[in-house]
């Protein structure tokens, strides 16, 4: 099987294709990345598109991405897949934990599309996941969160043992922010085959969400 991976650049993605990679017979060939209609930020995270295209050149795997708004998503991210597909892709990977109506959704585009979809990390408890990550390697911080949930001072925090200690006391919050509480930006780990640098910079206040402004090192 030939695969793309659904890339969020954040946890999720990167230990569902980390767990993929470990299979006999499931190649990963690419990543397909939404964006904003200006091209500039990843449409879920809000990550600045180039650091993502970054990212996916420093663990090796070729991104795809493509410009929509949230009305357009499905129609551009079916043609996208349709457009992988003529170049051998056959399965889907997504990073989704248990939300149904996200699985009902890629289950329906991926049979619209022709390909299989697979959900590496369905159904499986949240400390677990967040654990085998940090275990696996993996370094990750975090990039945006909802404001009425998370203070500033949550921005830039990384993934590690002491944040799920912090976030198991916070009221509200799903461990691994199923439910947009949190996202992250993942820059090292075992899928990487160099880490990417950066430089943190602003922090913003937007849509009732903070961001971290994450900017390459070469940047001014």
């Amino acid at each position: 099987m030939k695969a793309l991976v659904s890339w969020s650049g954040g946890k999720e993605t990167s230990l569902a294709c980390y767990r993929v990679m470990h299979r006999k017979g499931i190649e990963v060939k690419y990543f397909l990345n939404m964006v904003s209609v200006d091209g500039k930020h990843s449409r879920t995270h809000g990550v600045s598109s180039r650091l993502l295209k970054i990212q996916a050149e420093a663990i090796g795997i070729p991104i795809v991405q493509r410009r929509a708004t949230w009305k357009s998503y499905e129609r551009v991210f079916k043609k996208a897949v349709l457009e992988l597909k003529t170049r051998g892709i056959d399965t889907g990977i997504f990073g989704d934990i248990d939300l149904q109506e996200h699985r009902d959704w890629i289950e329906r585009v991926c049979k619209d599309a022709g390909i299989r979809p697979i959900l590496p990390l369905w159904k499986e408890r949240r400390e677990e996941l967040l654990k085998e990550f940090i275990d696996a390697g993996f370094k990750a911080m975090v990039v945006s969160c909802r404001a009425d949930l998370l203070g500033k001072e949550w921005l830039g925090r990384q993934i590690n043992e002491d944040f799920i200690e912090d976030l198991k006391r916070a009221k509200n919050i799903d461990l691994c922010g199923e439910n947009g509480e949190y996202h992250t930006f993942v820059y090292d780990g075992p899928i990487f085959e160099k880490p990417v640098k950066f430089i943190t910079d602003k922090k913003l206040l937007k849509d009732k969400h903070r961001f971290l402004e994450l900017k390459l090192k070469n940047e001014h």
